[in-house]
């Protein structure tokens, strides 16, 4: 259950807890994600690497982090 401080999000199907007023961006941080190598879809929109930044998380929030991998 989150605090009063928190929010409870969903990402990549698993609870999770962030601060209240977090960012995609603030998640990514949490997360130890590089923000350049990763895609963000939340409540099943894409959300673009731009507005990271200003896209507030909204408790039960539904996110999918996928990461890029190169290779060849």
């Amino acid at each position: 259950m989150a605090s009063a401080s928190a929010i409870a999000v969903k990402v990549n199907g698993d609870d999770c807890e962030v601060p209240a007023g977090a960012s995609i961006a603030d998640l990514l941080r949490q997360l130890g994600l590089e923000p350049g190598r990763v895609a963000v879809e939340r409540n099943r929109s894409v959300v673009p690497r731009a507005s990271h930044g200003e896209t507030r998380l909204e408790p039960g929030d539904a996110l999918e982090v996928v990461t890029f991998v190169g290779g060849g």
